[in-house]
């Protein structure tokens, strides 16, 4: 089925205030996880250009469909950069296209540096959109500022579509580092690998990335701690990393820069994994209990970004749902299926409350079910807390 494209805003409100059938609303088409698509795709690629940009102000509005590398580039060539440094997930789900901006914040699509810049969403400061209505809706602005009723901006991060179709966002952009560098102790189990990236997290060295690699194919287990700043101090703070956790082990320190780039660039778009067979999944922990709701998982081999507090399994094709969630039942926490058959489990299973709210809230903006339907759907949902 031909893949429709509007090239302006009024154009997509007028295909979905006619509209008599659902659609898959998408962005480049990168990052097709979720539940049972169904409809006809419609993609907000023709949806592109940035229409502002004041590097002085740190201050960006591009149009949904402007892909990722455009976004990209021109913050870099003013020395900024995207500071919640977003995934590329087409390695690990064997797609091709564009990244869009605008899939990226549908998504909420971030990396590494989450633990400490923050999510897109907090970076989110205006949106403009289409809802299932084919009404056109602006919310927010080129500034932070609260708001009264719907916090829109931060409704339509990580609502995948359901709720509309972004035409356009108003982001904040941040200086990017001038060096960088990645503390590392090899050979450490996993239990004394969070414990490590928790010391480091816990000091006041700023830390820019926590990660560890348990012992893969080439059975070396790596703990990566990165530092970004100025080069002086990023050493400095890289000298008191090693002191605090020689305890660990030896700790080496890399600043070579292309490296250290390359090194977080995988870690972010889950290399590891690439070309392997097995599901995906992404899970939201305590650090603390990371290692132990690993270990009960056999067959998983695992990756441990932002001090263990988020955990990317690769798990056996075909893997339960409930087999992945069942560790998480005493732990707390939520696990989502980024790779592997379509179909229901694929997002976490809402407690009642929160579902019903969140049903609400599609019916307000999309009352006849014709954007993304099924996409986020979830198994029978959970009692109440």
């Amino acid at each position: 089925m031909k893949t429709m494209e509007p090239e302006s805003e009024a154009e997509l409100a007028t295909i979905l205030a006619g509209a008599d059938a659902p659609f898959r609303v998408q962005g480049g088409g990168t990052r097709p996880i979720g539940g049972a698509w169904d409809g006809a795709a419609l993609a907000t690629r023709g949806l592109n250009g940035i229409t502002l940009y004041e590097p002085g102000a740190l201050t960006m509005v591009a149009r949904a469909g402007t892909p990722l590398a455009e976004i990209e580039a021109t913050l870099a060539a003013e020395g900024q950069r995207l500071a919640f440094e977003p995934m590329d997930h087409r390695g690990v789900l064997g797609t091709t296209g564009e990244p869009t901006i605008g899939g990226v914040f549908a998504a909420n699509v971030s990396g590494p540096r989450r633990i400490q810049a923050g999510a897109a969403r907090d970076f989110l400061l205006g949106v403009r959109f289409v809802d299932g209505r084919g009404q056109v809706i602006s919310n927010g602005g080129r500034v932070m500022k609260n708001v009264t009723g719907y916090d829109l901006v931060k409704l339509m991060a990580g609502s995948f579509g359901t709720l509309g179709v972004l035409t356009e966002l108003s982001f904040k952009v941040l200086p990017g580092a001038k060096s960088a560098g990645t503390v590392e102790i090899a050979g450490l189990d996993d239990a004394s690998a969070i414990a490590a990236l928790s010391r480091a997290l816990a000091s006041p060295c700023e830390v820019s990335g926590a990660a560890h690699l348990p012992a893969g194919r080439d059975g070396t287990a790596r703990t990566l701690i990165r530092l970004e700043g100025s080069q002086a101090s990023v050493a400095y703070r890289a000298g008191l990393l090693q002191e605090a956790l020689a305890r660990f082990g030896e700790v080496g320190f890399d600043h070579d820069g292309d490296a250290v780039a390359g090194l977080w660039r995988d870690l972010r778009d889950l290399k590891p994994f690439h070309g392997r067979e097995g599901d995906v999944w992404r899970l939201s922990v305590k650090p603390s209990d990371a290692p132990g709701i690993v270990a009960a998982l056999p067959g998983a081999e695992a990756i441990y970004d932002w001090g263990g507090g988020l955990v990317w399994l690769l798990v056996p094709r075909g893997t339960a749902p409930a087999t992945v969630r069942a560790p998480l039942a005493a732990a707390g926490g939520h696990a989502t299926r980024i790779r592997g058959e379509s179909g229901e489990g694929t997002f976490h299973p809402l407690p009642a409350p929160v579902a019903a709210l969140q049903e609400g809230l599609r019916r307000k903006f999309d009352p006849r079910g014709l954007l993304n339907p099924g996409l986020m759907d979830s198994p029978a949902q959970m009692a109440s807390d």
